[in-house]
């Protein structure tokens, strides 16, 4: 799938373009993108939340819907998490790429 950089305007493909996709549909709230309502995640939601063992169980939950429902690209395997404070959690995700069937981690996945 192609695509263009949100930052640069360039052409967009491939893993770049998949993590730029995964960074948008996690920071976008539900009910934000007119003509979409139900585009987005649950996780801006959840963000400020205080920290607890329930707090993750949720964040993960909404992760992992909002992957399955708007990218198809991607079938997760596994995520983590590092709170980074004042309402930031970069995640880690693993999954198969299936354009290729491969096993990728992307880093430095940032919601805030």
């Amino acid at each position: 799938m192609r695509g263009t950089d949100k930052t640069t305007g360039k052409e967009l493909d491939g893993k770049a373009h998949l993590r730029q996709s995964i960074t948008d549909i996690l920071n976008t709230r539900i009910g934000t993108r007119v003509m979409r309502r139900d585009y987005g995640s649950e996780l801006p939601n959840l963000i400020d939340n205080p920290i607890n063992d329930e707090f993750a169980v949720d964040l993960y939950v909404a992760l992992a819907e909002a992957l399955d429902k708007w990218e198809p690209r991607l079938k997760l395997r596994e995520a983590s998490m590092t709170v980074q404070g004042d309402g930031v959690i970069e995640f880690a995700l693993t999954g198969d790429y299936l354009p290729d069937g491969k096993t990728i981690t992307l880093d430095g996945i940032v919601v805030r």
